[in-house]
């Protein structure tokens, strides 16, 4: 078996597991975000500031993961957000299985809205189905505006697009235009909102977008 028919035979692997967490959260209602970004964008801030807004009308919980440590998801839970670490152990990615048997040691219940803080790559993840709704995918200031071209698999994947981190713009050359520019190009139909968690820009539109399609999904699961 050759590199290309092995690397096919492990993405079907993870697509039938992924078919069966899809089913599972579309039995609950339970809409699914996999947040896929460079480490250091700003993932964990996000859903940090995230949890202060949804926590106290919205079910939530997260899946983190991580090479090594727990740290992240003791930051998430310190912001009163339940959640649960993946340590992949040198893995560049999260898969189907590992968000499967991490949410059944996790046992959060019922959730609303459920996150999936992958591991800090734009490559690996782009190409695994977790389950999810939708992939968003951050791209922060300190960065570079090219970073979509230079990374497009998961820039034209992703249903939302984040640039984080505004509040640096004034001491970074970042060109926003060209950022997003790039990010249509790529995919036309994404959703591009600007954040900065520090100043708190942007996270009401964000909570918005969650609310709302949470919402949606809810709507359509089958009767308890």
């Amino acid at each position: 078996m050759n590199r290309v028919e092995f690397r096919k035979k492990i993405l079907a692997a993870n697509d039938a597991e992924a078919a069966m967490l899809n089913e599972k959260f579309a039995a609950t209602g339970t809409f699914v975000v996999d947040l896929v970004s460079s480490p250091g964008s700003g993932k964990t801030s996000l859903l940090e500031a995230t949890a202060l807004q949804l926590a106290d009308s919205v079910r939530v919980g997260c899946v983190v993961g991580d090479i090594a440590t727990e740290l992240d998801a003791q930051r998430l839970r310190n912001a009163g957000l339940p959640a649960h670490q993946i340590v992949t152990g040198g893995a560049c990615h999260l898969d189907a299985r590992l968000v499967r048997e991490g949410l059944e040691t996790a046992g959060f219940g019922e959730l609303d809205l459920l996150f999936i803080e992958n591991v800090g790559n734009l490559v690996c993840p782009a190409s695994y189905a977790l389950g999810d709704d939708v992939k968003v995918a951050l791209l922060s200031v300190a960065e570079g505006h090219d970073k979509p071209f230079k990374y497009p698999a998961i820039f034209a994947r992703a249903d939302v697009s984040l640039i984080t981190k505004i509040d640096l713009l004034p001491h970074v050359d970042f060109d926003i235009a060209v950022a997003r520019e790039q990010i249509r190009s790529l995919n036309p139909d994404a959703e591009i909102l600007e954040i900065s968690t520090r100043a708190g820009k942007g996270i009401d539109a964000w909570c918005r977008l969650l609310r709302t399609r949470s919402a949606a999904k809810a709507a359509v699961a089958p009767a308890p």
